[in-house]
């Protein structure tokens, strides 16, 4: 018998429940008005990484959520909150959780309407967000000769697990950055918002960067040719080898992926510019499917290998 992974179970509930959507968000109807809504888990064991402390991962609950709203152009607006503490835990990390919670909301401007609180093993935050708009940017629509970007950079969030969670060595500097980017990630609403009708299609990359590509490429029907690695210099240095794993395998980025018509991409350069969003081009939209991974006149197929529960 073989093991389920997270997709398996996903079509599992999909299948008893009748809900086949395969989008960063959920859309529904409500007395005319298109409500999106969005839910995430942060488990103390898989998500809080050593050094992480309790306020920067209650905020980071928020931002696995808001990276998706982000990713479809959308801002939240309220929010319910489900915590899941040890029952012998203090009163000053409750205070410091919820402390977490209050600063994240103040940042993306979210109103939480309630929640609930529960007793475990270990610490469980569960959020939803919601917020209202006239559509999202699909994960598919995507169109031969499209341009590819990608909000960024990416392989620090990997860099930094390695350096938390395994004691990986490197200059100081690049540490710091590294362990930020996993402590207090920083999801793109802004630009999402403001240039969600230039975009074709986008997804959050929160799971890996090779993992978003598959899936955008698959839903659009199209190949993804990738011509530009999103990642700076000092990545390399530290990565050596294991470049491409921590840029398209790592994941955690809460950044997100877009594709654009040739046409748009002044307004999309300057619109960043103006936004202090750091975008990369990273390649183009054509005709067959799968990814491709272009580099000194060869070309690879970039598989997926990014990051999935119970694998």
């Amino acid at each position: 018998m073989s093991k389920l992974d997270e997709s398996e179970i996903i079509k599992i509930f999909q299948k008893k429940l009748g809900n086949k959507n395969f989008e960063d968000v959920e859309i529904f109807k409500l007395n005319k008005a298109n409500i999106i809504a969005k839910t995430d888990t942060l488990v103390q064991s898989t998500d809080i990484p050593p050094k992480m402390k309790l306020d920067d991962a209650a905020r980071k609950s928020v931002v696995a959520c808001v990276s998706d709203f982000a990713a479809k152009g959308v801002k939240p607006r309220y929010g319910i909150i489900s915590v899941n503490f040890p029952s012998g835990i203090s009163r000053s990390k409750v205070e410091e959780a919820a402390s977490g919670f209050r600063k994240a909301c103040s940042e993306f401007g979210i109103s939480i309407l309630g929640g609930d609180t529960n007793a475990g093993k270990e610490i469980v935050f569960n959020v939803c967000l919601f917020g209202s708009d006239d559509g999202i940017v699909p994960r598919k629509g995507s169109k031969n000769k499209d341009l590819i970007f990608a909000t960024g950079p990416f392989g620090y969030t990997g860099a930094g697990l390695s350096i938390l969670l395994h004691k990986k060595k490197g200059k100081r500097d690049f540490v710091a950055k590294a362990v930020q980017s996993v402590i207090h990630p920083k999801p793109r609403v802004d630009f999402g918002v403001k240039n969600k009708r230039y975009f074709t299609s986008s997804m959050d990359s929160s799971d890996g960067l090779s993992t978003t590509l598959n899936e955008m490429a698959k839903q659009s029907k199209k190949k993804f040719v990738i011509t530009n690695s999103p990642h700076k210099k000092d990545l390399k240095e530290f990565a050596k080898s294991n470049q491409d794993k921590l840029v398209f395998h790592g994941g955690e980025e809460y950044e997100f992926v877009f594709t654009i018509n040739p046409k748009y991409k002044k307004t999309i350069l300057k619109n960043a510019k103006l936004l202090r969003t750091p975008i990369i081009e990273i390649g183009y939209v054509t005709t067959g499917k799968g990814v491709i991974l272009q580099r000194d006149n060869k070309k690879v197929s970039l598989k997926d290998k990014g990051w999935k529960h119970f694998r």
